[in-house]
């Protein structure tokens, strides 16, 4: 069995790659990232748990039912998913989708390769501008961007003995039938690191003052939502996997200013 373990973690191993997901962009993020799953595999399992995601909704009658919350979500997406190529090239050709839930809770997610949702509770609740739901949405697409999904997983692989070294030993083929609820596990449920964080809100103001936003806007998002945590009943499930330390805002300060020059282009 010991030899057997030692096969099978050679195998993992090798099986790992560094990859650079994402370039820069204006607000410098390049943190290389270890994986040990393909992205193929990981936008089929998401698109497929998407699927069951929107089904579940229109079956309880609760998908896009206000047009105007979905036209101004789609309106921003459709803004802001152009600005992708700024940091993957490939990014504006992926199948995008997006819908609104009409349910209470403050969240909203973007699964790998471009399926996103918001909850109507989202906008109700904190009455969203423009800018502050472009700054929700493009933190959501910068962790599809950066594949943090994909890269959770890999890390649940290659920590989980049951999984890791099944997949090394049997292949992808055998870890597929876990893939769909660890990439929904990991959208849904896992918290993000900080340093996942910190990506997303710096990707995602770019993205936002390329998009003609107001970078600026983030601030407003996290203070509202600090609000909301603040008010009891537990804070928002948007919080619950989104830590916000009291830097957060300090930081998304520092890099809004550094991308004004982006957004005043982008307004002329």
């Amino acid at each position: 069995m010991r030899i057997f373990g030692s096969i099978a973690l050679v195998l993992a191993l090798a099986g790992c790659e560094s990859v650079a997901t994402t370039q820069p962009g204006a607000v410098g993020v390049d943190r290389k990232q270890t994986m040990m799953v393909s992205s193929q595999e990981v936008d089929q399992a998401a698109a497929g748990e998407y699927r069951k995601v929107i089904s579940a909704a229109q079956q309880k009658g609760v998908l896009d039912r206000n047009p105007q919350h979905v036209q101004r979500v789609r309106t921003i997406a459709q803004r802001l998913i152009p600005h992708t190529a700024a940091f993957r090239p490939d990014a504006p050709r992926w199948a995008w989708e997006t819908h609104v839930i009409q349910e209470n809770q403050l969240n909203a997610w973007a699964m790998p390769g471009g399926k996103m949702v918001v909850y109507s509770g989202l906008i109700e609740k904190l009455q969203l501008t423009d800018d502050e739901l472009a700054a929700i949405m493009g933190h959501e697409i910068a962790h599809s961007l950066r594949e943090h999904a994909r890269e959770r997983v890999s890390r649940q692989m290659a920590t989980g003995l049951g999984v890791g070294i099944a997949g090394a030993v049997l292949g992808l083929g055998q870890v597929g039938q876990d893939l769909a609820g660890m990439v929904a596990q990991a959208t849904f449920t896992l918290p993000n690191s900080r340093g996942n964080e910190v990506e997303a809100d710096r990707i995602g103001v770019e993205l936002a003052a390329r998009a003609g936003y107001d970078p600026h806007a983030a601030v407003r998002l996290w203070q509202k939502m600090g609000q909301a945590s603040g008010g009891g009943g537990g804070g928002p499930e948007f919080l619950s996997t989104h830590p916000s330390p009291a830097n957060r805002l300090a930081d998304l300060r520092v890099y809004a200013d550094r991308v004004m020059p982006l957004y005043q282009q982008a307004r002329r």
